[in-house]
């Protein structure tokens, strides 16, 4: 068989797409605690970033942490996948935006992922967001398996007759 074409095959498969949903979802989930639990925190490391303004901060802080959860829990239960993988990607493409300018301004802060004690920013910080958006993009794209969405619609239309 062609490399070219077993790596199309490998790459859409759709137990590959699950492993990489739940992955995520995890990641989104166990991120959004610490967030939802100190949201004073959170506030402070959005601030220490400089770049959003400061009327946005509280409610960047308030706000961002449930879409985490919520997108983080669609995406393990396998509902509105594409949808949860849009804002899912959406949310990590500000975040390497965010530390490409914060790397460059040469601020020496945590990421404020999953704690407010963090080891500084790197650019291997960058490198595992862009390889956890190829992940969300990767579920985007592509069918995975095991999705309740499914589910729930086959039986709708068990019940539609």
């Amino acid at each position: 068989m062609n490399a070219v074409v077993w790596i199309k095959k490998a790459t859409a498969h759709p137990f590959l797409g699950l492993v990489f949903r739940i992955y995520i979802g995890a990641i989104f989930i166990t991120a959004s605690m610490y967030k939802i639990n100190y949201p004073g925190e959170f506030a402070e490391t959005i601030a220490s970033y400089q770049i959003v303004p400061f009327w946005g901060v509280h409610l960047m802080a308030l706000i961002m942490p449930w879409t985490e959860l919520i997108c983080g829990l669609m995406l393990v239960l396998g509902l509105r996948t594409r949808a949860a993988a849009v804002l899912t990607g959406s949310m990590l493409v500000v975040f390497c935006v965010a530390i490409v300018i914060t790397l460059a301004r040469g601020i020496p802060i945590g990421c404020g992922c999953f704690t407010s004690i963090e080891d500084p920013l790197t650019w291997k910080t960058l490198l595992r967001d862009l390889l956890w958006l190829a992940m969300t993009v990767q579920v985007l794209w592509f069918p995975s398996a095991l999705q309740l969405e499914d589910w729930l619609l086959l039986s709708l239309k068990e019940v539609d007759g």
